[in-house]
């Protein structure tokens, strides 16, 4: 048995139109100054000025940051940070999706134990109380609002930095599936491909436990068997809070164990061909699970027996059948399944392999990757 220690840091708030109760919630934690984080699509949206509407009703001055990028970089942590002591800030929200939310957490280590981004690279190193956070995710993919990681690229090397630390959790997250509906087509497939990558690592990774795996578990069912019906009826609102809660499952199962060789792999496609990071890991992902399969078969079957019928054809029942279920879904969703397609240089392969050789993911993954192994997989992935 995996020893493991479960302790929940994020209340979660599920159900349609919950957005509204984001004042309420953050009385509770005794803030009257908020620094709202959001990015432009959402705020076009209409969704940072419902947040901040509710947040004014409950008597808290809002104050609205809305210049986060997709893969939030130290540039815009600075300016965040800036704007926030401006305004003598007591609480954050994280609203829109995972780049807000993670810009947020990275404003919250800056303001509260200073220095910079790069200096929280790893896990555990805040030595200082943070500020309560709240998130209100409006995509169902990288569940960072039951995570206390923040993912933040360096602006000059373009490096995703992990700053991990369990005061960076977010106390409360709004889980409002509404609020996904609005999600641009290419947003919902690059998302969701992300969530259930985080399933299936989940539940094989090396520091799985019961713990992990019954969230895991649950994401994977609720995931897979909603993804398709979203691709299909994007205004399905309960296939929507499926897709929400699924990714929040996945959020905690990643808090309480890790990820493996996909995420390892996606990152350097990021870093040096500026591939966005769902469509890296979902083209990656149906090569790993052919790779880890040849010896953790049985792992993968459990995990089968569980799943859904989802409107894509009979539930697979072998690992080949996985990853090709898998791949069906990443093309369903109108993503590249080749990285040919996406322009990656093959000579530069070996150098892609031995940088996701140093990613921290990979050593979690449950066959042991190095760069050799890791160069393979790209070249059946090209």
């Amino acid at each position: 048995m995996t020893a493991f220690d479960f302790q929940p840091r994020t209340r979660i708030v599920y159900g349609p139109d919950k957005i509204e109760t984001l004042g309420e919630l953050a009385s509770e934690l005794g803030g009257r100054r908020a620094l709202v984080v959001s990015d432009p699509g959402v705020i076009t949206a209409g969704h940072a000025a419902r947040g901040i509407a509710s947040l004014v009703k409950a008597g808290i001055e809002a104050q609205l940051f809305g210049a986060v990028h997709e893969n939030p970089n130290t540039d815009d942590v600075e300016a965040g940070v800036k704007f926030a002591r401006r305004h003598d800030i007591q609480l954050l929200v994280g609203l829109g999706g995972g780049s807000s939310m993670d810009c947020a957490k990275g404003i919250n280590f800056v303001l509260t134990n200073g220095g910079e981004v790069k200096d929280y690279w790893g896990v555990g190193k805040a030595l200082k109380p943070m500020l309560p956070m709240i998130a209100v995710p409006t995509t169902a993919g990288t569940g960072s609002e039951t995570q206390s990681f923040a993912l933040i690229s360096d602006a000059k090397t373009h490096v995703k930095m992990a700053c991990g630390d369990k005061k960076a959790a977010c106390r409360v997250a709004i889980l409002d599936p509404k609020l996904t509906v609005t999600q641009p087509p290419r947003v919902t497939a690059l998302t969701g491909i992300d969530a259930i990558s985080h399933a299936l690592e989940t539940f094989v990774c090396t520091k799985r436990n019961a713990a992990s795996l019954a969230f895991s578990r649950e994401a994977w069912r609720l995931l897979a068997g909603n993804f398709a019906q979203v691709l299909r009826e994007p205004t399905d609102v309960e296939a929507r809070g499926a897709m929400l809660l699924g990714a929040s499952f996945a959020g905690i199962a990643i808090e309480n164990s890790m990820l493996g060789a996909a995420h390892a792999l996606a990152n350097p496609l990021t870093t040096h061909f500026d591939v966005p990071h769902g469509q890296a890991v979902g083209l990656m992902l149906p090569h790993v699970i052919r790779f880890n399969g040849e010896e953790f078969e049985g792992w993968y079957l459990d995990l089968l027996s569980t799943m859904p019928a989802n409107g894509t054809g009979p539930v697979p029942e072998t690992v080949d059948e996985l990853a090709h279920f898998v791949a069906a879904l990443t093309l369903k969703a109108g993503l590249k399944t080749k990285l040919e397609e996406l322009h990656v240089d093959y000579d530069k392969l070996p150098q892609l392999a031995a940088e996701a050789a140093t990613q921290w993911t990979g050593s979690f993954n449950p066959r042991k990757v190095g760069a050799d192994e890791l160069l393979a997989l790209y070249q059946q992935a090209f």
